[in-house]
């Protein structure tokens, strides 16, 4: 039988094959269970979050990016302050969120209950993170290459929303953090949050999280699409 000669491999397949294996490997490996308490141990623990974050969205032929600034404070605070491509706010106290485009003469508000929008289970992360009951077949994602070698990644599909979302991706790094969460929704787009600078445990006022419309500024109650 005649051995295959390693440079008669094209080159770029073993730099790739390279590439892959390691993050193959390491999610082989994976504990999911064992992960997915040292992600909510972590998580449970804190009172506080600050991040920077950068959202990509993907579907019906187009693409977009922005980024900004996000604090969490449990209960169920959070406030997400957008500063690129352009500015915009969404804020929640806990029980009612908003939404707001500097300079508009409207303000959007609804219910958290009512609220259906992907960024509202993450503010939730902070106190009631049970990642086993939140997602449904938690597992390994061999085939999902972190983008910080080192790191985990996991997949799930969320509880009461199976309907609108095909599948949950988080890539999970070596102390347990969450430093990428992906939505695939039901219509295949994809909505993909990374977290970076994550700050814990800082004190944050809770009239950071309070909206006052400015003068002039109607608010209109219902539901509402960021």
């Amino acid at each position: 039988m005649s051995q295959v000669k390693l440079n008669s491999v094209a080159p770029g397949f073993l730099v790739v094959l390279l590439t892959l294996l390691p993050a193959v490997a390491a999610n082989l490996a994976v504990d999911v269970h064992a992960m997915a308490q040292a992600v909510d141990n972590r998580y449970n623990h804190l009172r506080s979050l600050r991040a920077e974050f950068t959202e990509t969205y993907r579907g019906a032929g187009t693409e977009r990016t922005e980024s900004g600034s996000l604090w969490l404070k449990k209960p169920g605070k959070m406030r997400w302050e957008y500063r690129s491509p352009k500015e915009k706010l969404f804020l929640s106290d806990g029980k009612d969120a908003w939404f707001y485009l500097p300079g508009d003469r409207q303000v959007r508000r609804t219910s958290m209950r009512k609220l259906d929008d992907l960024r509202s289970p993450l503010g939730f992360l902070l106190g009631k993170t049970r990642l086993e009951k939140e997602l449904d077949g938690l597992s390994a994602a061999p085939d999902v290459v972190p983008m910080t070698p080192g790191n985990t990644v996991l997949r799930g599909v969320p509880k009461g929303m199976a309907d609108r979302i095909n599948e949950v991706v988080l890539e999970i790094t070596p102390d347990y953090r969450i430093a990428r969460i992906q939505f695939e929704e039901a219509d295949e787009s994809v909505t993909e949050y990374r977290f970076s600078e994550q700050r814990e445990n800082g004190e944050i006022a809770d009239q950071s999280f309070r909206f006052t419309p400015p003068p002039g500024v109607e608010i209109v109650d219902g539901s509402f699409e960021p």
